[in-house]
């Protein structure tokens, strides 16, 4: 199959098929670990399974939770970090598939980090114990989903407000004036990087990538009648309409720092690109903004396909130009961080964002 034969759901699938061939679930970097890198990559590949049926993807991401979480749901995981919660995605559809409950021991595990973890005066997750005082805008994605989705299942819908609050704090204090956001932010005011008002003196990627992501996740996971639905999806378009405006005109990509496009050793980055691509298309999707909207999502698939993405002559998938995972710091520390090639960021980024291509190219029909 040519570069040009293949649809949105086509590259999905050989992006997982190429990883699936390369590693046994448990292997996949960092190997034999509980971790969001993991987690991720594995969510896009759910995202697939839902969409094809093909039961080799289920088998696949259930293998990796089966070789960590034993059979009275005991798993060695973080229990300082807001990071661990994530793979606890994949928890949830496993116990709705297959009702055993060491999935919902494991997950219930998770859901009580809640009550351990330290938090800033304001009453915010510290993003880990070894940055104390600090909300990174990663953490609204690391826990949010799961935390919402924890308490629909098992009864305790008050977590969605907890996560509803988490997202408050975290714009209060990071928005910036041109409708980004900057990485994160220190309470406490302590670290070498942050500015008088304690946010982070940059909008990151990535960073931002997980906030457009999961806010245009969280609206579909709000009862009906819940006062943040139209808040927002107001949040959403306007994050939207300010992404647009640094979007690159010539790739259709964003750059490492995202709103500092002409300076020195800044790079279109392939993790945000993909990420920046899943909620323009998502919130189109879901009629949160206009269908004028996918222009600039098509635009952005089109540009990774022909930018970042390479098939080698045995058919595999490699995704380029990926950030590997990096703290808050300064601009020169963001583009001098060392880039890797299908690093699962990325790869789990792009699987996500070519389904919802997909979906998108299916409503179009």
């Amino acid at each position: 199959m040519t570069v040009k034969q293949r649809n949105a759901l086509d590259w999905a699938k050989l992006a997982c098929d190429t990883l699936m061939n390369q590693y046994e679930p448990v292997k996949l970097p960092p190997a034999d670990r509980w971790h969001y890198h993991q987690g991720v990559f594995l969510c896009g590949m759910h995202d697939v399974w839902e969409q094809t049926d093909e039961q080799k993807y289920f088998e696949y991401f259930k293998e990796y939770v089966d070789k960590l979480v034993d059979e009275e749901g005991n798993f060695y995981f973080a229990r300082s970090e807001l990071d661990a919660i994530q793979p606890g995605l994949l928890l949830l559809p496993l116990y709705n598939e297959t009702k055993d409950e060491k999935y919902k021991v494991a997950a219930a595990k998770l859901r009580n980090l809640l009550n351990t973890l330290n938090k800033t005066k304001e009453g915010g997750f510290w993003h880990k114990d070894k940055y104390p005082y600090q909300m990174w805008l990663d953490g609204l994605y690391m826990a949010g989903p799961f935390t919402i989705q924890y308490g629909q299942m098992f009864g305790e819908p008050e977590l969605t407000d907890l996560v509803m609050e988490q997202e408050r704090l975290m714009r209060k204090n990071t928005k910036k004036e041109n409708g980004l956001y900057y990485h994160g932010y220190d309470e406490s005011k302590q670290t070498p990087w942050s500015t008088e008002k304690g946010h982070a003196p940059e909008v990151w990627g990535r960073a931002l990538g997980w906030y457009s992501m999961v806010t245009a996740n969280f609206i579909e996971m709000l009862p009906e009648d819940h006062p943040k639905r139209d808040e927002l999806k107001q949040v959403v378009h306007e994050l939207i309409d300010a992404l647009i405006k640094f979007q690159d005109e010539k790739t259709g990509l964003w750059y490492q720092v995202v709103d500092k496009a002409g300076e020195a050793d800044n790079y279109l980055e392939s993790s945000c690109s993909c990420l920046f691509t899943y909620a323009i298309a998502k919130a189109v999707n879901k009629g949160y903004v206009d269908k004028s909207y996918w222009t600039y999502a098509e635009k952005a698939f089109q540009g990774l396909i022909e930018n970042k993405v390479e098939v080698d002559d045995k058919g595999n998938f490699h995704l380029h130009d990926i950030c590997i995972g990096t703290s808050i710091g300064t601009y020169d520390y963001y583009v001098h961080r060392e880039t890797s090639t299908n690093d699962l960021h990325g790869v789990g980024a792009f699987i996500l964002a070519s389904v919802q291509l997909a979906i998108g190219s299916e409503n179009k029909e």
